[in-house]
């Protein structure tokens, strides 16, 4: 892969696997320093990062603690000298079911996490992007923040927000400081661990390129948004899922 991403320091969320790791394998092909983060590793984690020890690292962070945010964004800046991207990748995701079967506990997880947990990292990103050179804050959605989905309120909902969420502070970040884009990334089904394959059989069924995605499948589109070959794309949303959205 080319170096787009050449000199660039890049913060993942969610990073330790799935999509977030493949976003990270990405960035360190294109030559990005990336900081990996999560609340732990995993056998698959410390292979990439004992395989990539100059240029990532692993550190603690939740999402829905401001001052996590504020520390890990702190060390950043003091070791790399700025943040040039952020990947807010984090999310979970509740026990499907009716919504009126849906608890408040689960309700507010699912959103905390995922919609609230992006506000705190393009607020604090925004923070120190701004009196830099400015940067890229890629939030990663899904198609579920385009379409709903049975069974799935409170995910419907954060990644619906997420979208819109993506869409006002690429407009904010655009009025005060100009040097920042802000985009979404909405992906369909994705191979990861969490996937049962009878199901990712389905998946791919319903898929019109007849095969659901792959990690870095995500981790491609994210490269270009994070790379100068993206300085006049903000508050857009890009959906990488074989087609299902198109039918």
């Amino acid at each position: 892969m080319p170096e787009l991403l050449k000199g660039k320091v890049a913060l993942i969320t969610g990073a330790a696997t799935g999509i977030g790791l493949g976003i990270a394998e990405r960035f360190v092909a294109a030559g990005a320093r990336v900081i990996l983060t999560g609340h732990r590793t995993y056998e698959e984690t410390n292979t990439f990062l004992n395989q990539h020890s100059k240029t990532t690292e692993f550190k603690t962070l939740e999402v829905t603690d401001e001052q996590d945010w504020q520390t890990v964004i702190a060390y950043i800046v003091q070791h790399y000298g700025k943040l040039d991207i952020l990947v807010n990748n984090a999310g979970v995701a509740p026990k499907p079911g009716p919504i009126d079967e849906e608890t408040l506990e689960d309700w507010n997880r699912v959103i905390n996490i995922n919609l609230t947990g992006n506000f705190l990292g393009i607020k604090h990103a925004m923070k120190v992007m701004k009196d830099a050179n400015g940067g890229s804050i890629i939030n990663i959605s899904s198609v579920e923040g385009i379409v709903a989905f049975t069974d799935n309120a409170a995910y419907n909902a954060s990644k619906g927000g997420t979208r819109l969420l993506t869409k006002a502070a690429a407009l904010d970040a655009a009025k005060y400081y100009k040097n920042i884009r802000v985009n979404s990334v909405h992906p369909g089904a994705i191979d990861t661990k969490i996937i049962p394959e009878k199901l990712k059989q389905g998946m791919a069924q319903l898929t019109p390129l007849g095969h659901i995605g792959q990690p870095g499948d995500i981790g491609n589109i994210c490269v270009y948004l994070g790379s100068d070959y993206a300085a006049f794309t903000t508050g857009a949303e890009f959906v990488i899922d074989g087609g299902v959205t198109a039918q």
